[in-house]
């Protein structure tokens, strides 16, 4: 039998510390692990707040579909999305406007692939002018005669269907942008920087709200006109500047084609997609509300949300492979104006009209 020892005031004062120093640790863990969930909760709300900033600017600009684009932006894979051999292929349309002859010709046609999985986006302009036999007029009015006859599907539906025949690629979706609207996108953005390839004068340049002005009897309606000029170069465009670099049809040295405008509004498009998706914007809440009421006000799209979401993630992966081209020019003839394109200017395939052979197979490789 083991004797033990009377505990002395030494012992005592030993026992106490030890536990004082159990409670303290214990405090301690405990603080560490208050500490850890209060940053860890901190970072969460800075992570999220981009989100929910965002939410808000979305609903002052009465834009909805805001959680299914971000829901989409964070989770959804691509197969969500319809597609054709991983790609998303998606017409682009400009259209004049109110206030412009021929509010609804779409001056501006291009055919935009996106890979889901190349992490690239090819740019392909098609010219104004093509004659489509099967409406007897030009590409440029395939939207128009969409929305002026219901039984076609709508403006969207059958520039789609137009451009598909022409291309020998499904159109997944569209969208048509108003030229005043895209206008306000590029002043809202700050502007952007356009290489300029060649200098040219344009003396023959539209003014706005003259097209029907008489010049006071002036036979060659000089008032009608103003003058232009553009110099090679990086050039900063505000938005009236970039409209009559895309607009302009009458330059001199060799811009006065089809081809050659087609061409630069592309070089607008690529500058402005790429300053949009730049953090100096899309971490600026006030221009992404002024961006968001201009895309609201011009664009007209079959785009859903989470389609919204699942590209805008994509493009963002993509903006630094943006490849543009325009349909060549070795694949099409200007034909005598005659009565079978009922006088007009047009365009029309090398083997024949209506005959898309060499074209599709054109695009075909450059999407390969």
């Amino acid at each position: 039998m083991k004797n033990s020892k009377p505990k002395t005031k030494e012992s005592d004062i030993l026992e106490t510390q030890q536990d004082n120093s159990s409670i303290q640790n214990g405090m301690s863990q405990q603080r560490k692990i208050f500490v850890s969930l209060g940053v860890a909760l901190v970072v969460i709300l800075i992570l999220l707040s981009p989100f929910f900033v965002a939410g808000t600017i979305f609903r002052w600009a009465g834009v909805g579909g805001y959680a299914e684009a971000v829901k989409s932006f964070l989770f959804s894979k691509g197969s969500a999305v319809r597609s054709e051999n991983g790609k998303v292929n998606i017409l682009i349309l400009g259209k004049g406007g109110k206030g412009h002859g021929g509010p609804d010709l779409t001056d501006t046609i291009i055919f935009a692939s996106i890979s889901l999985t190349g992490h690239s986006i090819e740019l392909i302009s098609i010219p104004r002018d093509i004659w489509i036999p099967e409406i007897r007029a030009k590409i440029n009015s395939a939207y128009y005669w969409g929305n002026l006859q219901p039984e076609r599907g709508g403006g969207l539906s059958f520039a789609k269907q137009v451009v598909s025949e022409v291309t020998g690629q499904s159109v997944n979706y569209a969208l048509a942008i108003d030229f005043s609207g895209f206008q306000d996108i590029i002043d809202t953005i700050g502007g952007v920087d356009v290489s300029v390839d060649r200098s040219f004068t344009d003396t023959k340049y539209p003014v706005a709200g003259k097209e029907d002005d008489t010049c006071g009897g002036d036979a060659t309606l000089a008032c009608r006109y103003e003058t232009i000029h553009f110099d090679k170069g990086l050039t900063y465009m505000d938005g009236a500047t970039a409209l009559e670099f895309v607009r302009s049809r009458e330059g001199d040295n060799g811009e006065n084609t089809d081809f050659a405008r087609s061409a630069r509004q592309q070089k607008v498009i690529s500058a402005v997609s790429k300053k949009v998706l730049s953090l100096g914007i899309i971490l600026n809440p006030a221009k992404d509300y002024k961006i968001l009421k201009a895309v609201k006000a011009s664009i007209e799209t079959d785009l859903d949300p989470t389609t919204i979401g699942i590209l805008v993630r994509t493009i963002l992966g993509s903006r630094n492979s943006m490849n543009s081209y325009v349909l060549s020019t070795d694949l099409l003839v200007n034909p005598p104006v005659s009565p079978a394109y009922d006088k007009q200017y047009v365009l029309i395939p090398k083997l024949g009209s209506g005959n898309w052979k060499e074209i599709v197979n054109w695009i075909s490789s450059v999407l390969k």
